[in-house]
């Protein structure tokens, strides 16, 4: 009986959130707690999930209904995806599926799931070949254009090519950054968070602004304006508007700047950290994100002696990530556990999804 054994990180977005779905560019890492699928034939017309971490089992037939899929059914919708690419189960398995990634918390235990999925169903059912790009791109279609949902391509691309990368959400473009010596911690609220609402009225209210100036400006582009423009163009805002347009506008510039630390010789995580801390400000005052606690871990971090820290992922509760240094990290841990928060521990960055 044949096995197969499929893994994917999670991620983390260092600089650009709430710019993928703008078609902005993004920095983010795949870090190393793993989402796993350990697959084997089972003989049968069906698949049985065993999914221990959340005390949770289903069976999915072979061909589900397509015209019958629940709204976040990620597994059936990626069956849907690849049918279309002739890529149909003809033997059953039975997979467990574990996970290090803490769920709902903005590490993107959602997407790893998906890509390990996907991964698993091209080596179990196609003799295709799929570039980790390709890879990213079947998942995005999954997670986002069959769900008509208001994400981007961070998720998919980081945890699908694996390491640090920039993105180029508009043309796909991947710059990747291999074995970058960064330290970096995770702090976990344990506040649940609703990610689907949270990016509706968030992209909804970024692209009205930028509407409204491309109304009154021919032309105008987003991705080439500058933090030099901002006042002209911010006249042509509505005022509940203008904390969203600011945000987009100074998170690009902050996340092009933190383009060319990476692309120096020698890091500068120095410079990296309070870019970071940066862009956690327009993301807790401007788009009001961060709610009490996570505010409570990230200032127990900083003032433990973290270079920089953030919210990750789409906010309201989740996840927090501090760029530290060795000699202190395991203070900085201990300082952002007594805050209240779930849980708190280091990351490395890792290769992205595997297959064995």
């Amino acid at each position: 009986m044949k096995k197969i054994l499929s893994t994917a990180p999670g991620r983390v977005c260092l600089f650009g959130d709430h710019q993928d779905y703008l078609e902005l560019p993004v920095i983010a890492c795949a870090i190393a707690c793993m989402m796993q699928i350990n697959a084997q034939e089972n003989g049968k017309d069906h698949f049985e999930i065993n999914m221990p971490d959340m005390d949770q089992q289903r069976t999915i037939p072979l061909k589900p209904d397509f015209d019958k899929i629940e709204r976040g059914d990620f597994l059936k919708i990626a069956l849907k995806v690849l049918h279309k690419r002739q890529i149909v189960p003809d033997k059953g398995y039975d997979l467990t599926i574990t996970s290090k990634i803490p769920i709902n918390a903005g590490l993107s235990s959602s997407s790893a799931l998906t890509i390990a999925w996907i991964q698993f169903l091209i080596a179990a059912f196609s003799d295709q070949s799929f570039s980790q790009k390709e890879l990213a791109l079947l998942a995005y279609q999954t997670e986002v254009i069959e769900e008509g949902s208001s994400g981007g391509k961070m998720d998919q691309f980081t945890i699908a090519i694996g390491d640090t990368i920039f993105l180029d959400t508009h043309t796909d473009r991947v710059q990747q950054f291999d074995d970058l010596d960064l330290n970096l911690v995770v702090g976990v609220s344990g506040l649940s968070k609703d990610t689907f609402g949270t990016l509706t009225h968030l992209k909804s209210n970024a692209w009205k602004a930028i509407n409204q100036v491309k109304t009154q400006i021919p032309g105008f582009d987003i991705a080439s304006t500058t933090v030099n423009d901002l006042n002209k163009n911010m006249e042509w805002v509505e005022t509940s508007l203008k904390p969203f347009f600011y945000a987009a506008v100074c998170n690009h510039d902050i996340t092009q700047r933190a383009l060319k630390v990476l692309e120096q010789e020698h890091l500068n995580t120095q410079i990296l950290g309070e870019l970071m801390n940066e862009h956690h400000h327009l993301l807790k005052s401007y788009l009001k994100i961060t709610p009490p606690l996570i505010d409570k871990m990230i200032n127990a971090a900083n003032d433990t002696g973290a270079l920089g820290s953030k919210i990750v992922g789409s906010g309201g509760g989740g996840c927090m990530v501090a760029i530290v240094q060795e000699q202190n990290k395991n203070q900085i841990i201990e300082a952002i556990k007594a805050t209240g928060a779930n849980n708190a521990f280091a990351v490395s960055i890792t290769k992205g999804a595997t297959l064995k």
